[in-house]
């Protein structure tokens, strides 16, 4: 028995990065996965036919996870192509990193949209589903940054943060029709937009972690690997901090 046997997953912003590996973990783990983002590409086409190889249903679905009608179109689809949604990872998320002083209203405003709307977005669109199962795990993936601020970041950990306090107050208006919701979130983790930085970015971050490694895509997967399971069955309002330490 797969710890997601007979389970339906979908996971905005997953085409790659620690989406990406949520999928396929997901997928090893019994269940169908249908996943977004932005646009159809190589490595979206790629991954569908890698999560299907492995025995379970797979889709991907083009949409911009800041757009309020689409992600109602997406829970219509999925309501009606798989009766059910059981497990919501709302992981879609950008940077546009300045110092608040150099920082651009357009900046500001694409990060909170696509990285907090989006889970007011997918969450609305998908708690009534879960309502009626009376049944469901919701993930949002926040951020150390959420937690403990980070200069040149002041959009980011707004939004990050906005995630923590919706995440908790969702745990009490869903939490009796036997719905979850955490946070989970990482800290210095190694993905595209992180290998973007410098060698001494990197080392300085580094040098600020406990167990002195850059955390793995895979690190951040297994929680919510943990999270979408019936092992974390009373596990809810939580937010779990996979940052080697770093938060301390």
């Amino acid at each position: 028995m797969k710890l997601l046997d007979n389970k339906t997953a979908l996971i905005t912003g997953a085409a790659r990065g620690i989406g990406r590996c949520m999928a396929t973990m997901f997928a090893d783990e019994g269940a169908n996965v249908i996943f977004t983002d932005l646009k159809e590409t190589d490595s979206s086409t790629a991954l569908v036919a890698e999560l299907r190889a492995k025995g379970v249903r797979a889709d991907f679905l083009a949409a911009n996870a800041a757009d309020t009608a689409r992600a109602a179109e997406v829970a219509e689809w999925v309501a009606k192509e798989y009766g059910r949604l059981d497990v919501l990872v709302n992981n879609a998320g950008i940077t546009r990193d300045n110092l608040l002083l150099r920082m651009s209203a357009d900046d500001w405003n694409a990060v909170i949209e696509t990285n907090l709307r989006s889970v007011f977005n997918y969450t609305k669109a998908f708690a009534p589903m879960m309502l009626k199962q009376r049944s469901g795990s919701i993930i949002n993936i926040s951020s150390i940054v959420g937690l403990i601020g980070n200069g040149g970041q002041a959009n980011y950990a707004a939004a990050k943060a906005g995630i923590v306090g919706f995440t908790r107050s969702m745990t009490k208006e869903l939490g009796s029709r036997n719905i979850r919701c955490n946070a989970i979130a990482p800290g210095f983790i190694e993905t595209p937009m992180t290998k973007q930085l410098g060698e001494e970015a990197r080392r300085y971050w580094t040098d600020q972690i406990p167990m002195r490694r850059i955390g793995l895509d895979t690190d951040v997967a297994r929680v919510a690997l943990f999270l979408a399971s019936d092992l974390a069955g009373y596990v809810s309002g939580q937010v779990i901090c996979c940052d080697g330490g770093l938060n301390l």
